[in-house]
């Protein structure tokens, strides 16, 4: 999961915590959550894969490659995990929810689970559209969340975008893509915070 430093004490939070330890205990979830802290002001080139023209940004193929080539061997030769990735979810909002389905399309051998929350693909909407006709096989598990009063008038248009898109690539019978709307749903801590236990459930 991105943005570590909002996941579990309001401490070191902007805006707020998910409470993400304590939603996991409740359930006696059986899973592994490494928070990767953001940059600070490098964030946003963490977390997009293009550069936008107003924001620059464009560097999260570094940032994965961290990831998936440092960080989760270590991981799995650390504790004892299921490291498939139909057992691997990437998970993140606003541009983590960027990243985090970005990372989808680009290691589908290495996370086969997507939580999506108010993920901003408007930073590079014509750049993912691009690279989404250019991929042939899509079979990751996703989970796309918003609030209908995010301050974004495009999130919901392209969430079904997305979504219209993922189920070119395999039948939507197998239920493997989840899109909620949120009534009355901000782009905050809050909405992803209460959002989080019914889709980490439905995920694993």
């Amino acid at each position: 999961m991105h943005d570590a430093q909002n996941l579990f004490d309001a401490s070191t939070s902007y805006a707020g915590e998910w409470n993400i330890d304590e939603t996991l205990d409740s359930i006696n979830a059986k899973v592994i959550i490494i928070g990767v802290e953001h940059g600070g002001d490098k964030r946003i080139d963490e977390l997009t894969p293009f550069k936008n023209q107003k924001y620059g940004g464009g560097k999260a193929d570094e940032y994965l490659d961290f990831i998936v080539n440092i960080l989760k061997p270590k991981v799995d030769a650390t504790y004892r995990t299921k490291s498939s990735e139909k057992n691997t979810a990437i998970f993140g909002s606003s541009l983590g929810g960027l990243v985090s389905f970005y990372a989808a399309l680009k290691y589908p051998k290495v996370f086969g689970k997507v939580g999506c929350f108010s993920p901003s693909f408007w930073f590079g909407r014509k750049e993912l559209n691009d690279l989404m006709k250019e991929t042939k096989d899509f079979d990751a598990k996703v989970y796309l969340l918003c609030g209908d009063d995010e301050g974004d008038a495009d999130v919901i248009s392209d969430i079904k975008n997305v979504k219209d898109w993922v189920n070119t690539k395999r039948c939507e019978c197998k239920k493997l893509n989840k899109d909620v709307i949120v009534k009355g749903g901000k782009h905050n801590e809050k909405l992803w915070r209460e959002s989080f236990k019914k889709a980490y459930l439905w995920l694993f």
